[in-house]
């Protein structure tokens, strides 16, 4: 047992765990850059189909979020976090290896693309809902900062590296090093000793049939919806997804043909804006112990809020000011919210609902993604690029309101888990 006043950095199964985290998302990096390269430059596809290689990859996010969390509380989490990483070993390494005997094809990148997403949602759902057996309740904060500040830097460091490496070894032959990360991920991962708690088992006698999927699936909404923490947080994070996408869904656009930006200037503000991501890692933890959790809750969901003002609002001279000043206040702030509101759904929900839990509310805030894209596409068309942007900067001004109007702003520390399946509702 850790106590609670050692470090992480001394905490050996945790270490394990980051070691994993930080080794996958530097390897996904190569993927994510490589395949829409291979489609583009190897298979030269045309558009319809290099578009539908993003579909295709998005897909698994919404057809098996809700499911896989059904699983992921049925079974143990460990077990399924090593299975995603070889299922996503072998499938990366296929394409190499098709490339090397002249057999690739489209439709492969579509199959490795599918699968990869899919085992991808269940190692993603496991994860979240493993981290709090291996770290105590009051650590959670801490592990999820440092889980942070790995995929910051690869997000800021990521793509970079990316590129000097399939420009070195060609875009399928850099995806092995992606297929060796998640191998070493797995191996890190099975070498963690601290157990998890045991599945609870379900006994006909005392508690009926056992619940279907669809029960299952509608026990996690009901669990989500019925919780006012849980419900102002889906929503505060939903709404912020849905209208940033809409500004977001044309922001370059507008930024070239409106704002008359080269693609080295907007690259270099969102180089700029992205280092908000690292800081938000890096100083988290420790503003959260100085304030509480709900206070920092509210002031991040202001401070994301606001920050589409600064590109919609700007004059043409200060545009680019404008985008590396957004990026600085979204990274920032979404980053700790994300530290506290994860860290905060992890520790009230009992182990039993983890998984439901983490992809019901995955299922919700993701949702309003592509709605946002697909609506901010129609509107840029109808009314215009720039009256677009401020339809979404404005229309996140309300993100804010759900955390901040619930009780969820008088939380000071990390609450204890509910127990039982009734109280949740009016915690």
């Amino acid at each position: 047992m850790t106590g609670p006043s050692r470090s992480l950095l001394r905490h050996p199964d945790f270490l394990k765990l980051w070691t994993a985290e930080t080794i996958s998302v530097f390897g996904s990096a190569i993927t994510q850059l490589a395949l829409p390269i291979i489609a583009a430059t190897v298979l030269q596809v045309g558009a319809f189909e290099f578009g539908l290689l993003t579909t295709i990859e998005f897909l698994p996010f919404i057809l098996l979020s809700l499911p896989a969390g059904v699983w992921v509380d049925r079974l143990r989490r460990r077990p399924i976090l090593i299975a995603g990483d070889l299922g996503r070993a072998v499938a990366i390494a296929s394409i190499p290896v098709a490339f090397a005997l002249n057999g690739l094809t489209i439709w492969q990148l579509y199959v490795v693309g599918f699968v990869n997403g899919c085992l991808t949602v269940f190692f993603d759902v496991a994860y979240q809902s493993y981290l709090p057996s291996v770290v105590d309740r009051d650590q959670l904060v801490e592990g999820n900062s440092k889980l942070e500040i790995t995929r910051s830097a690869a997000q800021i460091l990521g793509p970079g590296a990316a590129g000097i490496l399939i420009g070195l070894l060609r875009a399928p032959f850099a995806m092995l090093l992606d297929s060796l990360s998640y191998l070493l991920s797995a191996i890190f991962v099975f070498f963690i000793r601290r157990p998890e708690p045991p599945v609870e088992a379900h006994d006909e006698r005392t508690q009926g049939p056992k619940p279907s999927m669809r029960q299952d699936i509608a026990t996690g909404l009901r669990y989500v919806t019925g919780h006012r923490w849980l419900r102002s947080i889906a929503a505060t994070t939903g709404t912020s997804n849905f209208f940033g996408n809409i500004g977001g869904a044309i922001l370059i656009l507008y930024l070239v043909r409106d704002r008359g930006l080269g693609a080295e200037a907007i690259g270099v503000a969102f180089s700029v804006g992205s280092l908000g991501v690292l800081a938000g890692a890096l100083t988290t933890s420790r503003i959260t112990a100085r304030v509480g959790v709900g206070r920092m809750l509210v002031a991040m969901a202001v401070g994301f809020s606001l920050s589409g003002l600064p590109v919609a609002f700007a004059p043409d001279a200060l545009i680019w000011w404008a985008v590396a000043v957004s990026g600085l206040m979204a990274g920032y702030c979404g980053v700790g919210w994300n530290i506290n509101q994860v860290s905060l759904r992890q520790a009230i929900t009992p182990p039993r609902m983890q998984g439901r839990m983490n992809a019901t509310m995955r299922f919700i805030v993701w949702g309003t993604m592509p709605l946002g894209s697909i609506l901010g596409g129609v509107l840029g068309t109808v009314i215009g690029l720039h009256a677009t942007i401020i339809v979404g900067a404005v229309g996140g001004l309300f993100a804010f309101l759900p955390v901040t109007l619930s009780s969820a702003r008088h939380i000071v520390r990390m609450p204890e888990p509910v127990e039982d399946e009734a109280a949740p509702a009016g915690a």
